[in-house]
């Protein structure tokens, strides 16, 4: 289950083009006995998510999430110690149901200042580490700072970088997958 925002939703691209689209596109090439739900939602913060994991968990008995969220808190200027409080207990939520999770994080532009950025930044491998989860250090990494990889808004992601951040996706995914039985 990919929990997330419109990062992971889709926002703006057609239907089939957003990473989560290709995600399950690659398991079924691997043959990996995996079904995907894109339990994300544009717009999502945190808080949000925490109010809404149960109910996803409850729903959908993943075996493995991808928590993406945590965006929508920064550009709304959230506090730092609010967002990390909310992907813990969304963390502690997915391990009562049974299920690992991979945790994606992501980065602010500069103009929020320095002090904010460089301490929202550091929430994800924070709470990775304290969690004991998988970690996408960043879901941009590799085009942030090329404006042909975004679309028109200039914060969601275009098309050509979509299968970017599946691969970055993958690489803290795969570890996790059961090994495909011939």
């Amino acid at each position: 289950m990919v929990f997330g925002d419109s990062l992971s939703a889709g926002y703006g691209l057609k239907p089939g083009e957003g990473w989560v689209s290709l995600l399950e596109r690659r398991l079924q090439k691997e043959k990996a006995d995996y079904k995907v739900v894109n339990a994300s939602i544009s717009g999502e913060t945190t808080t949000g998510g925490r109010n809404r994991i149960a109910g996803a968990l409850k729903t959908h008995h993943p075996s493995i999430v991808v928590v993406e969220l945590g965006a929508n808190d920064g550009l709304r200027g959230g506090t730092v110690e609010q967002t990390k409080s909310n992907l813990e207990a969304i963390i502690d939520a997915c391990r009562k149901a049974g299920s690992r999770v991979v945790l994606v994080g992501i980065h602010l532009p500069p103009n929020y200042g320095m002090a904010y950025t460089d301490k929202f930044r550091q929430v994800f491998p924070d709470v990775a580490r304290q969690k004991k989860t998988a970690l996408v250090p960043f879901l941009f990494e590799g085009f942030a700072d090329k404006p042909d990889y975004f679309q028109a808004d200039g914060l969601h992601p275009a098309p050509n970088a979509q299968p970017i951040m599946l691969d970055l996706v993958w690489k803290a995914l795969q570890p996790l997958l059961k090994p495909v039985t011939k």
